[in-house]
């Protein structure tokens, strides 16, 4: 790019950065000096290429959504907490908001994330142990029972129950007096990811892709603040993962939700800007912050090129980020404190919008509440103390960040290709019923495809860890401490006996006859094509269980078989 083109870019920048609200906080360096919101070439440079770096807050947004960066808001601090029972779980959330946590992540028990009730039988022995039990309405009253849902944003981790789940919440804010209309949080809703990587889901593609779809219609015209589906890679890289395959299946993941939207007729930019993004940071630092950057940069282009967006906001990927649970070590555990913080860093470099930091102790079990403390510490130090988020991508201009940032991006390309190659296969006709990187993302979720690159890659990783050639502290390497065993959060069997107890006393006492006309109605919606969304609430608001909702889905739609691999 030539002189004058980078120099009218900073002067836009510039009057885009002058217009913005910051916050009153000192920008200045630890030894006084004052640091400027950004830094490019200098005027009057040349730089090749530097249209695909740009400027905060323009197209491709490489350097990230807005012109301030962290000056105009930080990152939101958002832990992600859930164990035993609802009670339990809002006692730590009230904990969190008084030290200072911005926003509440739900974490729910596998039942829970089954879309299982606490008394069936294939719960035992699970509930409450890996996040909150949720039944019904009732328990998410009790989850949220003193935080006014209207003045939190909420982010809900749960995928395939998502939408069962999620109208749960929308009852628990009627019952608080707060209208649906103006809450803000993050559903997770992505279906694609389980059958990738996670495994949690409970029909068959299409009936899941259904509900999501009526999921994004309601929110789109009933709750325009609420992100309805949270696209994620976390759970991709746990999996094993290359970084560059994290960014690639998540971000076409997320090309088949817009493809999704597009064939109900939606607007995309009305409905794209309540997509949103979750990614890992593992501890590869810098291949972290340029995987953000090309993410950005990946789905600004497509977004506009391929899908029309015309927006900024419609070509924006927002993204919540997690310090990697894969990188921590039941070895040594004091060393996850270390990790998490590098992660951290990586994420608030690479312009994370929000941010959880996993705690030192959960490689073994839930978090401590001291560990959670030092996880959330963590966060604020970074965020009060070291001045990261004085200048917007301070690292931008590094031959280093911007070739990393490079290669990734024509890495996931390449993915792009073969994601669509599998769709032609699929459709040779080129009629696809959604789209064409839906269609290639079905074909390589029904052949095998997704789970078995990732298997190889966790293959080439372990080898590598086996033979020495990469290292990790505690475990392959520096293996002598005088580190003694942790203290760990413990969750008695006691939570799944009186939750059930719970879940049989709201049976008695409800209405059965309104409960089974509404799951009437529910299935009668399934059959004939309407929005499941009204319907769903109404059985909620009979005090429907999960498990009853659910499992009279999958008596309607049936479920589904992963095809063997090996």
């Amino acid at each position: 790019m030539d002189a004058d083109a980078i120099d009218e870019g900073r002067t836009r920048w510039q009057a885009r950065y002058d217009k913005a609200r910051k916050r009153d906080a000192d920008f200045s360096t630890l030894s006084g000096d004052e640091v400027a919101p950004v830094y490019g070439p200098r005027p009057g440079d040349t730089y090749e290429g530097f249209e695909r770096i740009g400027w905060p807050g323009e197209y491709p947004f490489t350097r990230g959504l807005y012109p301030t960066g962290y000056r105009g808001r930080t990152w939101t601090i958002r832990q992600f907490a859930g164990f035993g029972n609802a009670r339990q779980t809002n006692e730590r959330y009230k904990t969190i908001l008084a030290n200072g946590g911005g926003g509440l992540s739900v974490a729910f028990d596998m039942p829970t994330l089954m879309g299982r009730d606490s008394d069936d039988p294939r719960s035992l022995g699970e509930v409450g142990h890996c996040g909150v039990a949720i039944d019904s309405a009732a328990d998410m009253e009790v989850l949220f029972d003193g935080i006014t849902l209207g003045d939190v944003t909420t982010s809900m981790t749960i995928s395939g129950p998502a939408v069962p789940v999620f109208c749960m919440y929308l009852v628990a804010a009627e019952r608080q007096g707060v209208d649906p209309g103006v809450l803000n949080g993050t559903l997770q809703t992505d279906i694609f990811k389980e059958y990738i990587a996670q495994k949690e889901w409970l029909f068959q593609p299409e009936p899941h892709l259904r509900l999501i779809g009526d999921l994004m219609e309601h929110c789109a015209t009933a709750i325009p603040a609420y992100k309805p589906l949270s696209v994620s890679g976390y759970h991709i890289r746990e999996a094993g993962a290359t970084a560059a395959q994290e960014l690639a299946y998540t971000l076409a993941d997320g090309f088949g939700y817009v493809e999704l939207g597009i064939a109900r007729g939606l607007d995309v930019d009305v409905f794209a800007p309540g997509l949103s993004f979750f990614f890992d940071a593992h501890v590869d630092f810098f291949e972290e912050i340029a995987k953000f950057r090309a993410a950005r940069r990946i789905w600004a282009r497509w977004m506009r090129d391929v899908y029309g967006a015309t927006t900024d906001k419609a070509q924006w990927l927002r993204f919540h980020t997690q310090t990697a649970g894969v990188s921590l070590t039941a070895q040594q555990p004091y060393n996850n404190v270390v990790r998490t913080a590098v992660e951290a860093l990586a994420a608030v470099l690479g312009g994370t919008n929000s941010l959880h930091t996993n705690a030192l102790d959960e490689t073994l079990a839930l978090p401590s509440e001291q560990a959670a403390e030092i996880a959330l510490r963590t966060q604020q130090v970074l965020m009060e103390e070291t001045g990261v988020g004085n200048v917007a991508d301070p690292l931008g201009g590094s031959w280093y960040i911007e070739q990393l940032t490079d290669r990734i991006e024509a890495d996931a390309e390449k993915i792009f290709e073969q994601i669509t190659e599998r769709g032609r296969r699929a459709h040779p006709d080129g009629k696809h019923p959604v789209g064409p990187i839906t269609s290639g993302i079905l074909r390589g979720i029904e052949d095998g495809w997704f789970t078995g690159e990732i298997a190889e890659s966790a293959f080439r990783y372990q080898s590598a860890l086996e033979k020495g050639d990469k290292k990790v502290v505690g475990v392959n390497v520096n293996t002598g401490s005088v580190t003694g065993d942790l203290e760990i959060l413990r969750v008695s069997h006691e939570v799944e006996r009186d939750q059930a107890a719970t879940l049989a006393a709201r049976k008695e006492a409800r209405d059965d006859t309104k409960v089974t006309a509404a799951l009437d109605a529910m299935l009668a919606a399934a059959r004939d094509g309407s929005s499941m969304i009204p319907p769903m609430l109404d059985a909620v608001r009979a005090e429907a269980t999960l498990g009853e909702i659910c499992g009279a889905l999958r008596d309607e739609w049936g479920t589904y078989t992963e095809p063997p691999g090996f």
